[in-house]
């Protein structure tokens, strides 16, 4: 009796052996084209992550929509720029920069022109720089004259600075600042002797006949 059950399982499991070993088959199968669709999954990720930062890193561009004098009101149809950046005019000469100073709602800006306004119309684009009004610094600007957007006035030729930095800017830290006081020698022998000036300080100096 013990012989004729386990001739009976023996070729039960013969049977079965077949059909376990298409099944693991197919599962071997499958699995490449389960991890294709998932590296395609993650490729299409990927350009939509390249698409969403070239839109965002795309500039804004806005529509003047009124000229008050130095006052110049900015519409844009996305993007709205932050306050302190600087939009620059297109289309005109010399050039014209304007930096933000208020948000009015309705995506408009309410800015504050760097100079004369002169011939600015409605409808005229302006383009956020995305960054505040930069000026160049270092020894190259010594004994030159700029103006607030940073360009020669001197009629000396380009300012070949190395170095850039924004008109706004937080005030040094205290271990940052000297500590030490100065004379600010002005040449006048009267006021160096009798009155002389500090280093850092406010000076008013008047002179007349």
């Amino acid at each position: 009796m013990f012989n004729v059950v386990r001739n009976c399982t023996a070729q039960i499991l013969r049977a079965a052996n077949p059909v376990l070993n298409k099944s693991t088959a197919i599962n071997a199968t499958l699995r490449p084209a389960a991890g294709f669709h998932s590296s395609q999954s993650n490729n299409e990720a990927a350009q939509s992550a390249t698409k969403g930062t070239q839109t965002a890193a795309k500039p804004g561009v806005g529509q003047v929509v009124a000229v008050i004098g130095a006052v110049v009101d900015v519409q844009f149809e996305e993007g709205l720029p932050p306050i302190l950046n600087a939009l620059e005019v297109q289309n005109r000469s010399p050039r014209l920069i304007l930096e933000v100073a208020q948000h009015l709602g309705e995506n408009t800006v309410r800015t504050i022109a760097m100079d004369g306004t002169e011939g600015l119309v409605r409808g005229q684009q302006c383009v956020d720089t995305g960054d505040p009004i930069t000026i160049p610094v270092g020894p190259e600007t010594l004994g030159r004259i700029i103006n607030v957007i940073g360009e020669p006035i001197d009629e000396r030729g380009p300012v070949n600075a190395k170095a850039t930095a924004a008109i706004h800017a937080e005030a040094p830290e205290f271990v940052e600042m000297s500590v030490e006081q100065e004379i600010l020698e002005t040449g006048i022998k009267v006021v160096d002797l009798l009155a002389p000036y500090a280093k850092g300080g406010k000076i008013g100096l008047f002179g007349g006949e």
